[in-house]
């Protein structure tokens, strides 16, 4: 295998150009913008080292629109021999700059000092997808003979639930004749991500009755309604879900127990437009709408999981009058969890071995990413994160990705092409 980590060593400066270049595509999700251009980007390079390439537009995916279509690549180079397919998947949209950036998120400045490559998605996961071409390009450099086939693709919206990539890929048939898949998130070169908890979200809407804010015995405010809701969930939801723990190696510690997020709350008189300088308006709340995310384990049913927040609120409504609710789902996913004995963990677990000197570490995912569709809507249980990146920098402002760890992962990556392909 020395002659295909030389390849991959020597592709050293190939591999932050080829990262720099992605993160300066500003693949931002919402609302969708530049992913055509990046899959053809990508086309250009990898038709030129022979792989066959395709773009597929999820049409009528949400959020897909002739202005901001979906667009996802495939590329695939096929062995001179009968064998299994290894597809390394990497989303390519990345979510919003926010505030407090010292370096320019789209810049990619690469940093000699530290070794690391700034910028937006450069950790989650252009870094990834970087690797993972270098060593898929690495490998049929060094093996141009191999058996079965080395697929690449990169798709859209994973940081939106993935519906116009990888679930749409799914639904056609695109991991029907795939053997092996490695998503190359950034869970730490030396450890193998198996899965992810459930999540479901929600809606819940409290109701009451407008009237005048002078005279509010006349109404029925929606918002006191909630914080009875609230009260609730603080008594008996909070501490019902922190005694739930799994035997799944979730990171960190605090997912390893059930958890519940409230992501927003919505109340009354809704928000006027930043040119509007009056007062609001002396009304008693008729509605009042919290959205909550519910991450669940393993060992929960989802079907429970519902009916946890159905009690929760027939509780609230037993002691108040004119106490009225309704729940909407808005998403949903099974947790997903693959076996330790399955076939790109073992041979992954061997490849991190040997590159790094360590034993593999085994984690689960607190959130969810693609796994989910390769799953359940492609049926494909033979599925793994590993890729390089400190989870921790994701989403976060003067994100990075370190180069000697996308090196180190894409000799992992390319020592399992060789052990799963037959390198020779």
């Amino acid at each position: 295998m020395e002659t295909l980590t030389d390849a991959i060593l020597s592709r050293r400066d190939d591999l932050i150009r080829l990262t720099q270049d992605l993160i300066r595509i500003p693949t931002l999700n919402p609302p969708g913008t530049n992913y055509r251009d990046i899959c053809e980007y990508l086309d250009s390079r990898l038709s030129a080292k022979g792989f066959e390439c395709e773009l597929v537009r999820a049409t009528g995916t949400p959020g897909d629109s002739t202005t901001y279509p979906r667009w996802n690549l495939i590329a695939r180079h096929k062995g001179a021999a009968p064998g299994e397919t290894v597809h390394f998947n990497s989303h390519h949209d990345v979510v919003e700059v926010g505030q407090g950036w010292s370096r320019d998120p789209f810049g990619a400045e690469y940093d000699a000092a530290e070794d690391r490559i700034y910028g937006r998605g450069a950790c989650d996961m252009k870094g990834g997808l970087a690797a993972s071409i270098i060593a898929a390009e690495a490998f049929v450099a060094t093996y141009p003979d191999h058996a079965g086939h080395v697929e690449i693709s990169a798709t859209a919206d994973e940081e939106t639930g993935g519906y116009g990539g990888v679930a749409f890929l799914a639904e056609q048939g695109r991991f029907a004749q795939v053997d092996h898949v490695i998503i190359p998130e950034p869970l730490h070169k030396d450890r193998i991500c198996l899965g992810h908890r459930g999540v479901w979200w929600a809606e819940i809407e409290t109701h009451g009755r407008i009237a005048h804010g002078s005279m509010p015995f006349l109404g029925d405010s929606a918002i006191r309604h909630m914080g009875a809701v609230l009260e609730e969930m603080e008594a008996t939801l909070w501490p019902l879900l922190a005694g739930k723990r799994t035997e799944m190696p979730v990171i960190p510690e605090g997912a390893r127990s059930s958890t519940l997020n409230i992501n927003s709350i919505h109340g009354g008189e809704p928000d006027q437009g930043p040119d509007y300088t009056g007062l609001p308006a002396p009304c008693v709340p008729d509605r009042c709408r919290i959205t909550i995310d519910r991450r669940f384990l393993i060992e929960e049913d989802l079907a429970e999981v519902k009916r946890e927040i159905t009690a929760l609120m027939e509780r609230v409504r037993a002691r108040r009058p004119n106490f009225r609710y309704e729940i909407r789902d808005l998403f949903e996913v099974i947790p997903s969890m693959t076996e330790r004995d399955a076939p790109v963990v073992r041979t992954t677990a061997a490849a991190i071995e040997r590159v790094l000197g360590v034993e593999a570490g085994y984690v689960v995912s607190p959130g969810t990413y693609d796994q989910k569709h390769i799953d359940r809507i492609g049926k494909l249980k033979n599925c793994i994160a590993y890729g390089p990146g400190v989870l921790e920098m994701a989403h976060q402002p003067d994100e990075w990705i370190g180069v000697r760890d996308m090196l180190d992962s894409a000799r992992v990556m390319g020592l399992v092409l060789a052990d799963l392909l037959g390198g020779r």
